[in-house]
């Protein structure tokens, strides 16, 4: 008799069907697993042994064969223990192979018979509902589960348990959806005393989604106004909530079963490796730009960050997706982020300041902004000085305006453009391309005829002159315009900045 179990293989945000199937055969007892399985999948045995043992069972002294179909689809992670195990009692004939045939399980198990979390079950969950089937997981991530809809979830603790459920026993408790996040209290930009160019700029940058680069000296107050701005970006909608959390599912990120409701925030140290930043690694892993999905990316100290690592933004910061290939398999993480960086302008930091700059400047400056590649530079919006804040600075009284009602502002401009892009796949002017951004953010002729001029006299690529456009459309739609003009044009232009050519 063969005893068969479903469950799932990950393949970035993507749950394959899997097909566990055990049989027992005549032979030496040993338990053998194949199926292109790695030393997680492969350690199973004893695990899946152990647990048996603990609640009383003992497996029959033949040779266990654990196949892991399709064969050629790579097999990764704990969570092939209760299916394993599962399938295992199944041919013992402890339990119903034809009940087991409804559901699709994940979960690792203890050596106690205990189920233990595993990630991807909100994946795995989608993947069930789709099937028509239901999903057996760990109690600790029953409300995970959950969110996906009408799917009947089994959560259980413990192995034992899980039999005295599927017996019909003693029924174990319908797991109920998490509760969402709640609202990450970050600072306000009330706290930010002077910089008006700055906020001015940040919010510019969050009401289209445009990429930001704070030029500035030590203590000038770049870190804090990068993490303002998750306090003026609109919540995450339902769908992107649901886009977020799977993200998070797959990274083992999602605590407690609570669906993300705030806009991602994500600031690696300068030391971070390329598969940390864009992904990859062994077992791939999202990395940093695709757990800051529909969020904000921050990169403090950005000449300090190694530039392949740097460059291998380029291409995610312009499709939104992230192809990690390897030999045997291709993944596609999404990473549709916001890149907010931050940077001295010379390695001492006090370029401009007579008193304080070395005696390098300027070329200490040039060799240290070039650690940048010019193409990365490219792809930021918005350039701007951050000037440094003088102790009579901070003795004035705190601004008037703070986060709240920039983000009034901010969630009337995005409403605007979802309206405008209704229909077209697209949430933002960061966003829009080819005709769909002529359409929506051609100037008026004064405006064209400043344009035009602008990239003629700093030389800008084809890249750059449509970003112009795209931060002169969210400058109008801050300002309730129906058309660009050459005001708008103007600001743009004035947060732009011509990269160097290395």
């Amino acid at each position: 008799m063969v005893a068969i179990v479903s469950t799932v293989a990950y393949l970035g945000l993507e749950a394959r069907a899997v097909e566990v199937q055990v049989q027992l055969m005549p032979g030496l007892a040993r338990f053998t697993v194949v199926g292109l399985a790695d030393k997680a999948v492969a350690e199973s045995r004893e695990r899946v042994r152990g647990a048996i043992a603990a609640i009383g069972l003992a497996i029959p002294p033949k040779h266990i064969v654990a196949n892991l179909s399709p064969a050629d689809l790579p097999k990764e992670g704990s969570h092939f223990d209760l299916p394993m195990a599962l399938a295992l009692l199944a041919a013992m004939g402890v339990i119903d192979a034809e009940m087991l045939s409804h559901y699709v399980t994940v979960g690792e198990l203890g050596l106690d018979g205990r189920i233990a979390p595993s990630a991807g079950v909100l994946l795995a969950a989608l993947h069930a509902s789709a099937e028509g089937k239901g999903l057996i997981c760990p109690a600790a991530q029953g409300s995970e589960a959950a969110w996906a809809g009408d799917v009947d979830v089994i959560a259980a603790p413990d192995l034992l348990s899980l039999l005295a459920h599927l017996r019909g026993s003693t029924l174990l408790p319908a797991p109920v959806p998490g509760e969402t996040e709640e609202p990450g209290r970050g600072p306000d930009l009330a706290q930010v005393k002077g910089q008006e160019t700055a906020k001015r700029a940040l919010e510019i940058a969050a009401a289209g989604a445009h990429n930001l680069l704070m030029i500035g000296p030590p203590g000038a107050g770049k870190s804090l106004l990068a993490a303002c701005l998750p306090g003026i970006l609109p919540s995450l909608e339902p769908s992107e909530a649901l886009d977020v959390s799977m993200i998070a599912s797959v990274a083992g990120e999602l605590p407690g079963g609570r669906l993300i409701r705030t806009r991602p925030f994500r600031a690696p140290h300068h030391s971070a490796s390329m598969a940390a930043l864009v992904g990859g690694g062994l077992k791939v892993k999202p990395g940093e730009i695709s757990l800051a999905h529909l969020g904000v990316l921050f990169l403090d100290e950005l000449p300090e960050f190694q530039r392949p690592v740097l460059d291998s933004l380029r291409q995610p910061l312009e499709t939104g997706t992230v192809s990690v290939a390897r030999a045997n398999t291709h993944v596609t993480f999404p990473a549709r982020v916001q890149l907010v960086a931050a940077m001295n302008p010379c390695r001492c930091g006090h370029l401009g300041d007579p008193s304080l700059a070395c005696s390098r400047a300027p070329r200490c400056a040039a060799d240290y902004q070039a650690r940048v590649s010019g193409p990365m530079l490219d792809r930021i919006d918005l350039h701007v000085d951050v000037q440094g804040v003088s102790a009579a600075d901070l003795t004035l009284p705190p601004p008037a305006e703070g986060s709240a009602a920039v983000a009034m502002r901010v969630a009337a401009a995005r409403a605007v453009q979802a309206e405008r892009y209704a229909g077209d796949g697209v949430r933002t002017n960061a966003e829009a391309d080819g005709e769909l951004l002529e359409r929506a953010a051609t100037p008026d002729e004064p405006g064209r005829a400043l344009l035009a001029a602008a990239a003629a006299a700093m030389r800008l690529s084809a890249r750059s002159y449509h970003r112009m456009l795209k931060v002169s459309r969210t400058i109008a739609d801050l300002a309730g315009a129906e058309t660009v003009g050459r005001i708008h044009v103007a600001e743009a232009l004035s947060y732009r900045r011509q990269a160097p050519r290395n």
